[in-house]
């Protein structure tokens, strides 16, 4: 009896070394690691110097972010304007797309300074690829296919890389008020001022 108890202590003791020989495994080895939070985004500078078709532009939709990447959503704003009517680059830099896409035509500008580009569509295209552009200069005419649209429309996007972003965060607060439209005096044109009215005639004693 004494024996079969000697051995049975001798094989815990041996169980209980092995035991304390095999790593355990960290606690967080059940749960994956937590994703890291994407760096925040800067924000999106006010570089625009016009809008991209007429002076205060109907905006006839919005901007509506997708929830995912490829989720149901509006990637641009939509401003009215009829058909032929000069389409501009909202501030300056390099054309980097001049083509149709789907029978579309579209114009993709990089914006100089930035890592931002903006897209307008569907447009008769004026400029070629790799042509310098300034704040104000045409780049194309508007074209009447607009299904998405009631009436024809400009479609203008942003993006950042792959991710769209709101456009019109593009237009500084004087730019996105509403109001009537100042006349700009014209270069080399010397300004004409009214001239004085004739005093009245004093009335005789």
């Amino acid at each position: 009896m004494r024996r079969v108890m000697r051995h049975s202590g001798v094989w815990a003791g041996l169980a209980l070394g092995l035991a304390a020989l095999v790593p355990t495994p960290p606690a967080s080895a059940d749960s994956p690691a937590p994703a890291p939070s994407p760096p925040p985004r800067a924000p999106v500078p006010a570089i625009a110097r016009t809008w991209p078709v007429g002076v205060r532009p109907v905006v006839v939709r919005g901007w509506e972010p997708p929830a995912t990447v490829y989720g149901p959503g509006h990637r641009g704003v939509d401003l009215g304007a009829p058909a032929g009517a000069p389409v501009r680059a909202v501030a300056a830099g390099r054309v980097s797309f001049a083509g149709r896409v789907a029978g579309r035509g579209v114009v993709s500008v990089e914006l100089a300074g930035t890592a931002l580009r903006t897209t307008y569509e569907p447009v008769t295209p004026s400029v070629e690829k790799g042509d310098e552009v300034g704040a104000g200069d045409v780049v194309g005419a508007l074209e009447a296919a607009a299904p998405h649209c009631p009436a024809t429309c400009l479609h203008w996007g942003l993006l950042a890389g792959e991710t769209y972003l709101n456009p019109l965060t593009l237009l500084p607060p004087w730019l996105l008020r509403a109001g009537p439209s100042r006349l700009l005096p014209v270069l080399d044109v010397p300004e004409q001022r009214p001239a004085p009215r004739a005093g009245r005639l004093r009335a005789h004693p």
